[in-house]
């Protein structure tokens, strides 16, 4: 062997324990997440599932590159606040933000961690992002949905229960309720459909509400997206049924727990997409420059049984247009 090939051999050999060290001492990444949803509900499972998949398929494993803090809880604001400033003070690289008010949370107690959310509402009305192409701030994400999709659920329920003229529309105070609700309010005003706005409020105020406005005849009812009705959706359902009211709600869990129709975005699949995000400010890219994302699908869901039982017929063009339709 010549004495320079020689050199070239051990010098390589001796710099092999050097990379070897180098991997074993990258910096392990953390992740918190505040999902503000009770963690024994399966749909919310089902949600942060599908964001530990997206980040494994991007190449990031909890425990052995990646750590992720999760905490759960309610639609409780104060509860929300702590929990949040606990994952700020762990010192996660980005937060992924769930339901409710948990990117608020998140932004008064951090305004330089980078948050993503999965499942934002009008983030620029709510003051989160300055707009939806540029965010310019810390934070961005996902919508559920694009407010002309409100329009929608009335088209829907005028299809199936054409009969209808009046309506309820359960809602939260705030800038996202009043959007939805200025949607349904000019399409209802073509066909003459009165409407009656319901804020959510406690069990108790929701039940008084839907009761006095189900006293007369030919009312429906459209639960535009918020947190506090997914909190009350077993109530809201429940009350729709003994007061006989044809109602469209914004996701399929209302449907499957026995409601009507539901149509809204595939809430899971914008989970698995949030973790692209997370997995780009990971690797370097900052909130303020990842525009707000709308949904990309869409899904109809139907309860057949429901419709049966308010001596409703679905028309046929409906059915076959649905994703989902339960017997």
């Amino acid at each position: 062997m010549r004495r320079r090939e020689f050199i070239t051999l051990v010098g390589g050999a001796a710099a092999w324990p050097v990379v070897a060290s180098a991997q074993q001492t990258e910096r392990m990444r953390r992740i918190g997440v505040l999902m503000g949803a009770a963690p024994d509900e399966p749909e919310t499972q089902a949600r942060f599932a599908a964001f530990v998949q997206g980040l494994q398929e991007l190449g990031w494993t909890d425990g052995r590159n990646v750590r992720i803090d999760t905490l759960w809880g309610t639609n409780d604001i104060a509860r929300m606040r702590r929990d949040a400033a606990q994952l700020i003070a762990r010192g996660p690289d980005v937060v992924l933000a769930g339901v409710g008010g948990t990117t608020n949370a998140l932004q008064e107690a951090s305004g330089t961690v980078p948050i993503v959310f999965a499942q934002g509402l009008d983030p620029v009305g709510a003051g989160q992002v300055e707009s939806l192409a540029r965010p310019g701030r810390n934070t961005t994400g996902f919508i559920q949905t694009e407010y002309n999709l409100s329009g929608k659920w009335f088209e829907l329920l005028k299809e199936v229960a054409p009969g209808v003229t009046r309506l309820s529309i359960l809602r939260e105070p705030g800038a996202a309720g009043i959007g939805q609700w200025a949607v349904i309010a000019a399409a209802a005003s073509t066909l003459g459909v009165e409407l009656k706005p319901i804020d959510l409020g406690n069990a108790g105020a929701i039940e008084a509400d839907l009761s006095k406005f189900a006293q007369d005849p030919n009312g429906g009812l459209i639960v535009v997206i918020s947190a506090n009705s997914l909190t009350h959706r077993e109530l809201i359902v429940t009350l729709a049924a003994r007061h006989r009211l044809p109602a469209v709600y914004f996701n399929r869990i209302f449907v499957t727990a026995g409601g009507l129709i539901s149509y809204g975005a595939n809430v899971i699949e914008q989970y698995q997409r949030a973790a692209g995000y997370v997995d780009r400010i990971l690797k370097g890219e900052k909130p303020a420059d990842l525009p707000v994302q709308a949904p990309t699908k869409y899904e109809l869901a139907i309860n057949l049984k429901t419709a049966k039982a308010l001596g409703l017929t679905v028309p046929p063009l409906l059915l076959a247009r649905a994703n989902e339709v339960i017997e």
